[in-house]
């Protein structure tokens, strides 16, 4: 397999009253064709901020993001429209994120009337709207139903539907679980593997839920408060944590067991602000086993095994 995707030291901040806010610090990896990273961590962390920077839904602050090798940080205009061929994005709340004025068809037919796919052939555009409708498993009946008439499942599969209509190499998936009953959790699941099976997708999958990003991604990306403190393979993650926060997230895990408990690691302490933060660990005021070095300097990712990276004092 070839990299797709490569991010630089991306950095997003914004501007507030009480100074810059860093959503997102000083983060890079890559990922390989046909490989799903899931991005975990607890909510604010800066994982969707991180999505959308890098398919231009937000302009990064500082930083590079490469695609296929060519650098698209400052895109815009024509080049920017193009890339929207490759790169889309699956939303967390599939009700919001739709139109709800307009029908399943005429969402899915939208960005193939703006990229003129098919030569603007409206025949060939709608039988490829029901080509896509029942990969995503939508029944043609309901081509001209609006968002309201149909389920939270279904409105995420009209996402996935919208999402796959420009024929993507990559896709952002922001918590697209996350608003779904269980059960209908499962079968989004499934359909996005099928997906990447079928058409050789690339994900960045995004979620507070572990158990979510265990059973879908190949490899993780743990952040917490814009930064990351961990990165390595799903399979490892599971088997073995070197930073206190990946171990806290981790215990809180149930186990589906009976009269079986897992210790939980129960984190004191406040949240450090995200506001112009101090120098030092921004774990450090949570953190277990915080000493003088963690408070005065911001630890650096480094590989402590082959492929498993920590940015923890501790090692």
């Amino acid at each position: 397999m070839s990299e797709l995707l490569r991010v630089e030291n991306l950095k997003k901040y914004f501007k507030t009253p009480k100074g810059l806010l860093h959503a997102v610090d000083d983060v890079s990896f890559s990922i390989e064709r046909g490989e799903t990273l899931g991005i975990v961590g607890e909510s604010g962390c800066g994982k969707s901020t991180l999505g959308r920077c890098i398919i231009h839904l937000l302009e990064p602050t500082e930083g590079k993001i490469f695609f296929e090798d060519e650098d698209i940080t400052n895109i815009s205009g024509d080049r920017l429209k193009e890339s929207r061929k490759d790169m889309q994005m699956i939303f967390q709340d599939p009700f919001s994120s739709i139109n709800p004025r307009m029908t399943v068809k005429s969402i899915i037919v939208e960005p193939m009337i703006i990229h003129n796919m098919y030569d603007g052939d409206k025949i060939k555009q709608e039988k490829a709207v029901l080509e896509i409708m029942e990969t995503v498993g939508l029944a043609e009946r309901l081509a001209d139903s609006y968002p309201h008439e149909l389920d939270g499942g279904r409105r995420q599969r009209i996402g996935i539907a919208r999402a796959l209509a420009l024929e993507p190499k990559f896709i952002v998936c922001d918590e697209p679980v996350s608003a779904l009953d269980v059960s209908i959790q499962a079968q989004i699941l499934n359909l996005m593997q099928d997906l990447q099976e079928q058409r050789g997708l690339t994900y960045i999958f995004i979620t507070h839920n572990l158990s979510v990003v265990k059973h879908i991604s190949d490899n993780i990306c743990v952040m917490y408060l814009g930064t990351l403190v961990e990165k390595c393979s799903s399979d490892r993650l599971f088997e073995k944590q070197f930073h206190p926060y990946t171990q806290a997230l981790l215990s809180a895990i149930p186990i589906a067991k009976v009269n079986v408990k897992r210790e939980r690691i129960l984190l004191k302490g406040e949240i450090a602000s995200p506001i112009d933060p101090a120098p030092g660990c921004r774990f450090a005021p949570r953190c277990l086993y915080t000493k003088p070095e963690c408070l005065k300097l911001q630890p650096e990712l480094k590989e402590l095994e082959p492929g498993h990276f920590v940015a923890c004092h501790l090692y």
